[in-house]
């Protein structure tokens, strides 16, 4: 080989690994949110606990308020449907406790799949606001089924209009038809055991939106697998979080055994942001 030939192999690989170093730079800072694999990459945002806090307990309410940080968002459970039938001066104090520590307090309202009257909803969604001055909404039992969406158009639309700066939660469970993304702020897309989380997808349509958009609730979880279940949730677009080890027919009954170290691990996240 002359060395005419051999500058211009060693001045080819140069502009190569030039081409590579720009394209991968151009990668990361404009990665496509299409893809999954380069998104989750790329995707460096602090998870946010959200406590489903389907329990009674002044102690429990208080160790998940004064937890450092404390979680972004508590789920207040009354009576399995919604705010009850009067205020209750025991959740009046939880509630003005978790508010002082910056945390978020939704008040939970059974869809009954989409089969409750809207008129009872919207009752609840008054109720909760007179009684506990919580205006956060989470909508359980959602369908999340197309012809239904009508229906949680006019839920989210009352509540917004109800006070302007709500937000609307929505439980399917699952990912739902795609056009409830325009009516929650948050759509939870998974609830269920930590071995059905292992196998569950997204659909490619979900890493178009941000992780905010999305939380996950995963139970039966034991403590080894938090790490993997925070990683699997980065992975899959999921911005709220919440791990637990209980299970059962109220998997929400309290928190994990392990609930510190589940605050540290997710905190952990905030800090490469």
């Amino acid at each position: 080989m002359s060395r005419s030939m051999r500058s211009s192999r060693r001045l080819g690989r140069a502009w190569w690994w030039l081409a590579l170093l720009m394209s991968a730079a151009t990668a990361v800072s404009g990665c496509s949110a299409a893809d999954p694999a380069t998104a989750a990459t790329a995707a460096r945002y602090c998870r946010q606990l959200v406590i489903p806090a389907y329990f009674y307990s002044s102690a429990l309410w208080a160790q998940a308020s004064d937890s450092k940080p404390p979680p972004s968002d508590i789920i207040l459970d009354i009576s399995g449907i919604g705010a009850g039938d009067a205020p209750i001066a025991h959740f009046k104090a939880v509630v003005r406790q978790a508010r002082a520590r910056g945390v978020t307090v939704l008040g939970y309202i059974s869809t009954v799949d989409g089969q409750r009257p809207a008129a009872q909803v919207e009752t609840e969604v008054r109720n909760y606001q007179a009684w506990y001055g919580v205006t956060d909404i989470f909508l359980d039992r959602v369908s999340g089924q197309q012809q239904q969406v009508a229906y949680y158009r006019q839920l989210a639309s009352y509540i917004h209009q109800y006070d302007a700066g709500s937000s609307v939660w929505l439980n399917p469970g699952d990912f739902p038809d795609r056009a409830y993304m325009s009516i929650g702020d948050v759509v939870m897309v998974f609830e269920g055991t930590y071995a059905q989380y292992v196998s569950f997808r997204a659909p490619d349509w979900a890493y178009r939106y941000p992780a905010s958009k999305f939380a996950d609730t995963i139970y039966a979880a034991p403590a080894s697998s938090v790490p993997n279940a925070f990683k699997l949730a980065t992975q899959r677009q999921a911005g709220h979080v919440y791990i637990t080890d209980e299970s059962g027919a109220n998997p929400y009954a309290g928190l994990p055994s392990y609930w510190s170290y589940e605050v540290s691990d997710a905190s952990a996240g905030c800090a490469s942001g």
